[in-house]
């Protein structure tokens, strides 16, 4: 094997695991921004992009990944990728946890785009 060869070989398989790397990795540490945790603060000033960690139940589906969510303080649409459910099966019974961010468009209701859904202890 030539030294070049080599040297693209090493190289390739050096970036390729600097990659795997850099999209593994993600910031958890305190956030300059609060996150809201109920519907009723959402609703009051929502802001885009906004984190938000709200609990409460799916009560329906009114569209294409889209869903009512409600907590004890106000209903909201909310959009979930389908690959976002990694399996989880939820009803309208089913306590779940969303994480993500506010989405307020000119001339629309605010929604929140859920990047991450779990069950959430009652």
């Amino acid at each position: 094997m030539s030294n070049n060869k080599f040297i693209a070989i090493v190289f390739s398989g050096l970036v390729s695991l600097g990659t795997a790397t850099i999209t593994q990795a993600q910031y958890i540490g305190p956030s300059a921004q609060k996150s809201l945790e109920s519907v009723s603060e959402i609703l009051k000033n929502p802001i885009d992009d906004q984190r938000v960690v709200l609990r409460g139940y799916l009560v329906k589906q009114v569209g294409v990944e889209k869903y009512l969510f409600s907590d004890n303080t106000g209903e909201i649409r909310v959009e979930i990728d389908a690959e976002d459910f990694r399996g989880l099966t939820v009803d309208e019974k089913t306590r779940v946890e969303l994480i993500g961010e506010v989405e307020k468009d000119f001339l629309h209701s605010p929604e929140i785009d859920v990047d991450v859904i779990s069950v959430s202890p009652k």
